[in-house]
């Protein structure tokens, strides 16, 4: 791996990420949720800022766009279909494009259904993929403009990454969706093992992301709805995986735990 990260906290309970690459000097902030905390980050780091790429038009994702651009003339790259939403673009990209950092080499997936043009950025090189509110550790965004067709489809791609490919999402939302996701596969050994793991982490205030493909594929349902034993835990035995993933969705967004 030749890249570099810096995941920091933002807002409430938002993550910002910067993407180095040491041999050209250029930085990527993953989303801006705010400015004072990329610049907080830039600081903490010393690198530079050169683009911006963003995943979704969220104001939690793209309040801090017109400040940083501003003061340090980056490019900010965002999803083709969501652009006329977001402050100072200057580059749109849609499925299989490729954007650069530098020398690093990311590969635009498009991965609708918690907005209707999201995107994630896969750097395949370094195992590396920024999935925006797509997917959460043991989690999924919510469906706010998309169907669970859609979103079902947007998971399936980021499943098919590399097992041991780190993903950095949009959000810390892992011991709450832990809580959730015990409800659907109580007898899951890898989530009750995520789950020690988170508390442990969280003891401490450490974040708990990023989180791996592979783990995530062991541990949370949302990646799960094709299995056999998660539609006949949930009484859906031979129904499409879709509509249990539907099902799974309409669950977290009623949970109370």
């Amino acid at each position: 791996m030749t890249a570099k990260t810096y995941l920091f906290p933002c807002l409430q309970d938002n993550y910002g990420v910067l993407l180095h690459d040491p041999a050209s000097g250029a930085t990527a902030a993953i989303d801006a949720p705010e400015a004072a905390a990329v610049e907080a980050a830039l600081a903490k780091t010393g690198w530079k800022l050169t683009d911006i790429l963003v995943t979704h038009h969220h104001n939690d994702h793209t309040a801090g766009i017109p400040d940083l651009k501003r003061k340090h003339h980056c490019r900010v790259v965002a999803p083709r279909a969501e652009a006329a939403r977001i402050a100072d673009v200057d580059e749109t990209v849609g499925e299989g494009d490729t954007v650069k950092v530098g020398g690093l080499s990311g590969r635009v997936l498009e991965t609708p259904g918690h907005t209707a043009g999201h995107i994630s950025y896969c750097f395949d090189a370094d195992r590396l993929a920024f999935v925006g509110d797509t997917l959460f550790s043991i989690g999924c965004g919510r469906l706010l403009e998309g169907t669970p067709e859609m979103m079902w489809t947007s998971l399936l791609k980021l499943r098919a990454l590399p097992d041991d490919t780190q993903f950095f999402c949009g959000h810390e939302y892992t011991a709450s969706n832990i809580a959730y996701a015990r409800t659907v596969e109580p007898n899951n050994v890898a989530l009750q093992a995520r789950e020690k793991e988170v508390a442990t982490l969280r003891a401490v205030g450490k974040p708990t992301v990023p989180a791996t493909i592979g783990a995530e594929k062991a541990s949370n349902p949302f990646l799960r709805a094709d299995l056999s034993e998660v539609a006949k835990g949930l009484g859906m035995a031979g129904q499409s995986p879709a509509a249990v993933f539907a099902k799974i969705r309409a669950g977290k967004d009623s949970f109370r735990g």
